[in-house]
């Protein structure tokens, strides 16, 4: 992946944004659970950072993912993490379906507000029976006239309270469970749907999460995203940009970690000269470094292959398996050098090894893509090549 003077300039328009609008309120945002994202996505809509990849009939930028992968990558400045999960979600979790799928009617009813910053989406598949087994989920939308009636809830659910829109996964037939699914957009205002209290979390503290929950919720078959029956497959293709979002938002943030660890180590005195002087801490911080360096470089390769038309199933499948291990392991590492200061509740790197913690967890765990990495390898049982 190439980047062009195009590429740098939005950098730096995201950089500026982050250090302006995000990060000044970033402690208070974390102490009250929650941030104002229909206030902060309308300032980023204003700027056209919420469609960089989306088409320009509904006010996108319609320029390739190499750009959005850029913008991801920049939202890793933010000091707390669960306001980059909140913007990850409307850009890329919750929308490419609709943006890739939904018809006209659809995409200027619905995606056109959230490009502009005017409407909040959440993306409601996890259910709690049903974390990275998206097959087994239960909820139903049952067909009646031109409506679907909603039955069922779900989980963990990121923008949930503030959300306007739900991209939600159900099952609208009794068919086999890879085929009996369809994508259908939820206005939260919609009688029947209603949320449970913010969910106490270890990490992404300033990010809203509830469990939803829907009864009898009547919406038009419109409303649908492409073809029914074929949410799952979408579902999976909605995916690949959450892992390559999941592994281009790490590494700003794993850089803000070594970065900051060592200007810590260089202050810090042990036994009369400073902890960075060690050959055991300085020699960590460069592994590290050379780790994030390979992440970024899998991920620029998922990317460009991406921007090309490819299936990068499993890059995108391997850049966010490393993604999430090798935060763990820089946080770990990082939080060790500060000692007694690295325990504290409120230290930044305490902070990042909570947050970063989840991305071992959401989007699909850890052992989820070894096993679409094996399956596509060929050495997963059964499935030979």
């Amino acid at each position: 992946m190439i980047l062009t003077e195009e590429h740098e300039k939005l950098r730096d328009t995201v950089a500026q944004f982050v250090d302006k609008e995000i990060n000044p309120h970033a402690d208070a945002w974390e102490a009250e659970g929650i941030f104002p994202a229909h206030e902060l996505f309308k300032k980023m809509g204003d700027l056209g950072l919420l469609g960089i990849s989306k088409p320009v009939e509904y006010g996108g930028l319609g320029l390739d993912y190499s750009y959005q992968t850029v913008f991801s990558e920049e939202l890793g400045r933010i000091t707390t993490g669960g306001v980059s999960m909140g913007i990850g979600v409307q850009t890329d979790m919750a929308t490419p379906a609709l943006a890739k799928f939904g018809s006209d009617e659809l995409r200027r009813e619905f995606l056109t507000p959230a490009i502009s910053g005017d409407a909040v989406f959440s993306i409601a598949v996890s259910e709690p029976h049903a974390g990275s087994d998206v097959a087994a989920i239960k909820t139903t939308a049952r067909k009646d006239g031109d409506d679907y009636i909603i039955n069922g809830s779900k989980m963990w659910i990121t923008n949930s309270t503030q959300a306007d829109y739900l991209c939600l996964l159900a099952n609208t037939s009794e068919g086999k469970a890879h085929s009996n699914k369809s994508l259908i957009v939820v206005p939260t205002n919609t009688p029947g749907v209603s949320f449970s209290e913010r969910l106490n979390k270890l990490g992404m503290r300033s990010s809203d999460t509830a469990q939803v929950f829907f009864d009898d919720v009547r919406v038009p078959q419109r409303n649908r995203i492409g073809e029914e029956g074929q949410g799952f497959i979408y579902q999976m293709l909605q995916f690949q940009e959450e892992r390559l979002y999941a592994a281009a938002g790490q590494l700003k943030a794993m850089e803000a970690c070594i970065n900051q660890t060592i200007d810590y180590a260089r202050e810090r005195e042990i036994f009369g000269e400073p902890l960075l002087n060690n050959q055991v801490v300085h020699f960590r911080m460069a592994e590290l470094q050379s780790e994030v360096e390979a992440l970024r470089a899998l991920t620029y390769s998922a990317v460009e292959e991406y921007i090309h038309g490819s299936d990068v199933t499993m890059k995108a499948s391997m850049a966010k398996l490393k993604a999430g291990r090798l935060a763990r392991e820089v946080t770990d590492a990082c939080l060790q050098y500060w000692g007694g200061m690295g325990f504290m509740w409120d230290n930044p790197i305490s902070r990042a090894y909570r947050d970063t913690r989840l991305t071992s967890i959401g989007g699909g765990a850890d052992e989820v893509m070894l096993g679409i990495i094996c399956k596509l390898m060929g050495t997963h049982p059964g499935r030979r090549k």
